[in-house]
């Protein structure tokens, strides 16, 4: 090859890496604006799932004879629906205030010949549900003291005073329901303490968000972490655990700038037939040394997304996630296409993905052990068809769908883990379900100022997930720790804590939601 050939090659190959370049960022461009103003939504669309319904037939695909229909009852020769049925059901468990319509005493004379009326019977002409606001009192305890007539008049006088409940805080206002009801407020309704402030004022008392935030930190420190710590301990002792992380900014943090990323860890139960337990460690960083610290001594499975900070824990069997794998796919497909143009590979290893969702949702009541051996047998051709499909894949390098190779790629030792245990899930939407909360409160209340609150946080959270997992009311089992929590004597006999996990028998009688 002469000089001239050689540098026609050069110009050849830059002229094609400056196409690739231009076109690795055309489609950043595009997946930037897609993400702005698009739709955030991952589904398939309707037309490309076989046997998805039409608008058009949909009533006569989905008219069934035997259907269970609302009360009925006969008019004067038809049947009309009663169109309470549905409301009752509704309101079937409230209180209700009856509100009697009568006419005056005067007024109960006939107008035709004079006679008093006599009631003859009464209906019911409408139902309005009544809202009734919050309202504040002082609870005062009032000790009484005994003592004994005979023994006064000698040298030991006997004096008895009866016993009161520990208070929450001393020297403090705060009570197990105007606590709980700040917790439920800020971690459940995401409503920051400044918001709070407004609506402390609004019903007579100025209760400022300095003193709110003490309340939360010290009852997380000293009611709520012990039970966090002790639900810890079950959850270590389980054979299955889902991972998660989040960004959480936190403004005073020692060696830190206020803009540096602190992260919020999740640990969450498996579907292994108990009950959930959910919960979160702030940590000053995504070093993957903090899940080997929460997950110490832990043996089992152990569901993640593709982070790396996860594979420095040991004796443990990784299981990836089919989510991740499946986004990265949606995130690759190009924006827009003529519905002549034929499916592209970004579209093929989405399809791949759904198709192993769609066999797991067919798998949904079986036995882990029959789940397990369906999967071998319907999935498992599926993994290796799609293995087989991504290794003959020619890619651009730097692309979205290159990326989304790369990814599915090295995750590969840990996709097919699932098929092990059919306790184990083919994605890790537990933990990100179950994270969701946090992220969504962040959105109002922005950062944490010090640590001290990150970890507060942290534990309140915990208590707020794993009860709404276990059906409970949420604000009454918040209520019912901080009731219980300070006379109970868990520092001697941690076992009594056990009375005060959410699937106890007391608190799901108390709490039940």
């Amino acid at each position: 090859m002469n000089e001239k050939d050689a540098y026609i090659e050069h110009l050849e190959n830059t002229i094609q890496n400056l196409q690739n370049q231009v076109n690795n960022l055309t489609e950043m461009v595009l997946l930037l604006r897609k993400e702005k103003f698009g739709s955030s939504s991952e589904k398939t669309p309707k037309e490309q799932v076989p046997g998805q319904l039409s608008l058009f037939n949909e009533a006569e695909t989905e008219a069934d004879p035997n259907a269970v229909e609302p009360i009925k009852k006969s008019v004067r020769g038809y049947v009309r629906t009663n169109p309470k049925t549905k409301r009752e059901e509704l309101i079937k468990d409230l209180p209700i205030r009856e509100i009697l319509c009568e006419c005056a005493d005067e007024d109960l004379n006939c107008l035709q010949c004079g006679t008093h009326l006599k009631v003859l019977g009464k209906e019911i002409v409408r139902e309005e549900l009544e809202y009734i606001p919050a309202k504040l009192q002082i609870v005062r305890y009032i000790r009484y003291s005994y003592e004994c007539p005979k023994c006064k008049r000698t040298d030991y006088p006997y004096i008895k005073k009866a016993e009161t409940p520990t208070s929450l805080m001393n020297h403090s206002l705060a009570s197990p329901s105007s606590v709980a009801n700040v917790m439920y407020q800020k971690y459940v309704n995401s409503v920051p303490l400044y918001r709070q402030e407004k609506d402390w004022e609004q019903m007579g008392l100025s209760l400022s968000r300095a003193t709110m935030a003490n309340w939360i930190i010290r009852c997380s420190e000293d009611y709520l972490m012990p039970v966090t710590d002790y639900l810890r301990k079950q959850l270590l002792e389980r054979d299955i655990v889902h991972c998660d992380e989040t960004p959480v900014q936190v403004l005073k943090e020692d060696g830190k700038k206020p803009q540096t990323k602190s992260y919020m860890w999740l640990y969450r139960s498996g579907e292994d037939g108990k009950s959930p337990i959910i919960l979160y460690d702030y940590q000053p960083s995504r070093n993957g040394d903090h899940a080997v610290a929460f997950l110490k001594d832990f043996k089992g499975y152990v569901h993640s997304d593709g982070f790396s900070g996860y594979n420095k824990l040991e004796d443990i069997i990784r299981c990836g996630c089919w989510a991740h794998i499946r986004r990265k796919f949606v995130e690759a497909i190009p924006g827009k296409q003529s519905p002549d143009a034929p499916m592209s590979n970004a579209e093929v290893g989405r399809n791949y993905c759904d198709q192993l969702f769609h066999i797991e949702e067919s798998l949904k009541t079986l036995s882990p052990k029959e789940r397990k051996q369906k999967r071998l047998e319907l999935e498992k051709p599926v993994l290796d068809a799609f293995w087989c499909w991504l290794e003959n894949l020619s890619v651009l390098k730097g692309s979205a769908l290159g990326k989304a190779v790369v990814y599915a790629k090295n995750q590969k030792p840990y996709m097919e883990n699932y098929l092990l245990d059919g306790r184990l899930a083919i994605s890790n939407n537990a933990a990100e379900n179950a994270i969701r909360p946090f992220t969504v409160g962040r959105k109002n209340w922005l950062f944490s100022d010090t640590p001290k609150g990150a970890t507060a946080s942290a534990a309140v959270y915990s208590i707020v997930e794993t009860a709404k997992a276990n059906g409970l009311n949420i604000y009454t089992y918040l209520e019912y720790l901080l009731l219980y929590m300070p006379d109970t004597d868990w520092q001697n006999h941690p076992e009594y804590l056990e009375d005060l996990m959410p699937w106890s028998e007391n608190v799901q009688a108390e709490c039940k939601r």
